[in-house]
């Protein structure tokens, strides 16, 4: 019998509401509840590479916030690495975090004052893992995107595709299953945006799980699959054409 190797992500009827103004407000009737996600259910397998698009209040961001860990469902199911992700605690989605998911971000989120090689230590820091280690593992990262010969510069010496490019070693130096991207092209030109996703293609080919949130669909065609949210809905999962004959 051939074995089948479980989805690295499993979403079953995901819902998020959020209640806008008062207690008292909310008591008297007059209060307003906003549905970010309406009975959200998906699959991610374990090396895909998947696009989230969708308007402003779609219900995107909503959905990456709880795949990351985040933020937690008002009602359904959420699983990562056949782990049930609700029913845990906040440390350990702390840890979740940490030891399993690398984020990027739009914005980079870099410490200013600090080098590439100590902005990629961070999250071994929160880990205990020992300096001499550390640098080894963050060199390595850094090295693995392309910035070998940048490891003592700060952010304010790089460009915007290298303070990314270190952003992206950061979210790989603890080795997670999962690279989740919130429009990690939107403070970039179009030549470097498309060497940043280049790059995290290639880190695709090499296996690793990316998950990208964009509303431009040029980056978006870069996945291999697009999710397509209107009104806290998923309303289009479609393979990407170009790469139909690799998924073949």
């Amino acid at each position: 019998m051939t074995n089948v190797t479980p989805p690295l992500i499993v979403a079953k009827d995901l819902a998020k509401s959020y209640a806008m103004g008062s207690a008292a407000e909310h008591a008297l009737g007059t209060g307003q509840t906003v549905h970010a996600l309406r009975g959200v259910s998906l699959d991610i397998a374990s090396g895909e590479f998947v696009a989230i698009m969708g308007a402003s209040g779609s219900g995107k961001s909503t959905l990456m916030n709880i795949l990351g860990c985040l933020d937690t469902p008002s009602s359904g199911s959420y699983c990562l690495g056949g782990e049930a992700v609700e029913r845990m605690s906040s440390d350990q989605l702390a840890q979740l975090r940490n030891q399993h998911i690398g984020f990027v971000f739009q914005q980079f989120n870099l410490l200013p004052r600090t080098s590439a090689l100590e902005n990629v230590e961070l999250p071994l820091v929160y880990c205990g893992i020992k300096a001499p280690a550390r640098r080894q593992r963050a060199k390595t990262a850094l090295e693995r995107v392309g910035l070998g010969e940048r490891l003592l510069h700060t952010p304010s010496e790089l460009s915007g595709g290298q303070q990314q490019r270190v952003a992206i070693a950061r979210a790989l130096v603890n080795a997670p299953q999962l690279i989740l991207a919130d429009e990690p092209t939107g403070a970039l030109d179009s030549q470097t945006s498309a060497e940043i996703m280049q790059l995290l293609s290639e880190l695709n080919a090499q296996g690793m799980t990316v998950v990208i949130v964009t509303h431009e669909p040029d980056i978006a065609a870069w996945a291999r699959r697009t999710l397509v949210f209107k009104d806290g809905v998923m309303v289009q999962d479609s393979a990407n054409p170009a790469h139909a004959e690799q998924a073949t």
